[in-house]
């Protein structure tokens, strides 16, 4: 495809290599597409609209309700749930699945989103994003939660759009990772990044290094690692945190590094959810050539037990994140050290 072509000529395009589509999928992206562009005008205006602070609420994370959370959770579900294309949905704002109302006709796609990650940044204007997964619906007549409880291999796309310097939607059905900018002037997502592929080693690491105390030693010493000088292998890293999943995740997609979020003492199944974050770009990172993990398996392998099951990250290089691997499985360790094999989650 050449560059600045849209996003709708694009899924189009696409889908018609497939004699079996029926144009439903291509019908949700667009859709999703709309809501996102909504979400960036408030976010590009968040200093003067009424999208900063907290609502007062918390939600099933016991986590404070950004405003931003709510007005863009409510979008997605309006903007989709009205169109004969989805059975049903689950966001990381509700506490159970969303079934289609009977009003409105059902779908074959079932959707899992988080519809704002990082909004506690907005209030200082850091880039924050939306993160999807589309699965079919696998149930006979209506839908259930276990049409939710899936392992991400069986996802049929998956993506994210970052609201920052510019906004740029990014997606994969299985065919590789494309990359859209939303040009403001026209209102269009137009292809900027075809056939994205990460390097397979990078120079960055992205941690949230204030919870390094609670961290299985296994990683403490990965971490170390990286810090040595060691022009052969490309060390010492720069390390690069942002705070913000999507954002982190788009940088090292690009640049090449890798994202860890372990288990710690306090939260020993890590913090980040299984399918609303680590599940879609799990599937994204595969396709463009990446890898992640949980520390013992590939993050596309595990099987949802809950709705909102968190799970250890860690995500970007190919390379990287097979030598994270070996550190946390007690294979490597510092010399002098013998291997320790992280917790059990």
């Amino acid at each position: 495809m050449q560059i600045g072509t849209t996003l709708t000529r694009f899924i189009i395009e696409e889908e018609r290599q497939h004699p079996e589509a029926t144009g439903e999928f291509t019908g949700l992206l667009t859709e999703l597409a709309s809501a996102a562009k909504i979400i960036s005008r408030d976010v590009n205006k968040a200093g003067l609209a009424e999208v900063m602070g907290i609502t007062g609420r918390t939600n099933v994370h016991g986590e404070e309700v950004q405003r931003l959370d709510e007005f863009a959770n409510s979008l997605v579900i309006h903007t989709t749930d009205h169109t004969g294309r989805l059975a049903g949905l689950a966001s990381e704002e509700m506490d159970d699945i969303y079934p289609i109302p009977d009003k409105h006709p059902r779908g074959n796609y079932i959707l899992v989103y988080d519809p704002v990650d990082g909004s506690s940044n907005i209030d200082v204007n850091v880039s924050i994003g939306t993160i999807f997964s589309i699965y079919r619906k696998r149930s006979a007549s209506g839908v259930t939660l276990n049409d939710f409880l899936r392992p991400g291999r069986e996802q049929v796309g998956a993506g994210y759009i970052i609201y920052g310097s510019s906004t740029m939607l990014v997606y994969t059905t299985g065919s590789g990772v494309h990359g859209f900018t939303l040009d403001p002037s026209i209102g269009e997502f137009l292809l900027s990044h075809e056939n994205i592929q990460i390097p397979a080693r990078g120079q960055y690491y992205s941690a949230n290094e204030g919870n390094a105390p609670k961290w299985d030693p296994a990683i403490r010493h990965y971490v170390n690692y990286l810090r040595e000088d060691d022009k052969a292998s490309g060390r010492p890293y720069s390390a690069r945190y942002i705070g913000s999943l999507v954002a982190d995740f788009h940088r090292n997609l690009l640049k090449g590094g890798i994202f860890l979020y372990p288990g710690d003492a306090k939260s020993p199944r890590g913090k980040l959810r299984l399918l609303y974050e680590a599940a879609p770009l799990a599937f994204i990172v595969e396709q463009a050539g990446g890898a992640a993990s949980d520390g013992e398996q590939p993050i596309m392998d595990l099987q949802a037990s809950e709705l909102h099951q968190r799970t250890p990250l860690f995500i970007g290089s190919s390379e990287d994140v097979a030598t994270l691997e070996e550190f946390a499985q007690g294979k490597r360790a510092p010399e002098g050290i013998e291997g320790i094999r992280v917790s059990s989650v």
